[in-house]
């Protein structure tokens, strides 16, 4: 970046040669060039400048070329998704089919025998065990999904999503059987994350996300929440969880999948019935 010098730091500043030309003054040394160094550095130059006047040759010579180059990516444009879903769906791995999923426009997930798409991909022995989900945007529009640590509560969650997502760009999904309701969006709030550049804890982050989700989502999105909270303490964190599913509920309406450590939310059941 700076070229050829010679560095001779201020202890020794009364030794450098008189022929030698200040370039450059740091905090505990100067830097000097001469003559010789300099023609040196040009010489060793030459060759970067050559570079450089062959990359814009190049640049434009592909300039001159881009319209038809424009229009092969354009004609290529559609067929790559389809056929990457193509290709994935006819090469299924050893733990399972895809199979074409039903696209409905009422507000509603059924999946049988459902799958990970990437766990699916990764996992080369068949430990992945298939599960169920059923959203009918009635009397089943929120799942509680409850358990201890490691027992699968965001793979799961974030499973039904992707199957989602996979379903409504064309894609074949990894189940045994799939109905799915268009969603008009999918809200995610899982992780804990921080912005402590912006002056957000983690807490601030949860909480502003859920309420973007909250103010945001409609009867059509699928909304998928991991351990609303958990950043505060036990019974703020309940309560925070508890008014977050009643307000889903309640005002919302939307298809839910709320994986929490808050068992006592299963009590939402039997006061949503009285």
């Amino acid at each position: 970046m700076f070229g050829y010098y010679l560095e001779v730091t201020h202890a020794h500043r009364d030794k450098v040669p008189a022929h030698y030309i200040r370039k450059q003054t740091l905090t505990g040394a100067e830097r000097y060039i001469t003559p010789e160094l300099k023609e040196h550095e040009e010489k060793f130059s030459r060759p970067t400048r050559s570079r450089r006047s062959w990359s814009i040759a190049c640049l434009s010579s592909c300039a001159r070329r881009s319209p038809p180059m424009r229009r092969g990516c354009g004609a290529r444009r559609p067929c790559s998704p389809r056929s990457t879903c193509s290709r994935r769906s006819r090469n299924w791995p050893a733990s399972g089919v895809y199979c074409r999923p039903e696209v409905l426009d009422e507000p509603v997930l059924s999946i049988t025998d459902g799958r990970h798409p990437v766990l699916d991909a990764l996992m080369t022995e068949r430990t992945f065990v298939p599960n169920d989900t059923l959203l009918d945007g009635g009397e089943r529009l929120i799942l509680l999904i409850t358990g201890p640590n490691m027992a699968g509560k965001s793979t799961y969650i974030r499973q039904v999503a992707l199957i989602t997502l996979l379903a409504q760009i064309g894609s074949f999904v990894p189940a045994r059987a799939a109905t799915i309701g268009v969603a008009d969006r999918i809200f995610a709030r899982v992780g804990a994350s921080d912005e402590l550049a912006r002056g957000q804890s983690t807490f601030m982050v949860e909480m502003l996300e859920t309420a973007r989700i909250l103010n945001t989502a409609s009867k059509r999105s699928l909304v998928i929440l991991d351990e609303i909270g958990r950043g505060t303490s036990t019974y703020d964190g309940l309560s925070l969880a508890w008014s977050v599913v009643e307000y889903l509920h309640d005002h919302v309406g939307c298809r839910t999948l709320f994986a929490t450590h808050y068992h006592e939310l299963t009590d939402l059941e039997r006061s949503s019935r009285a």
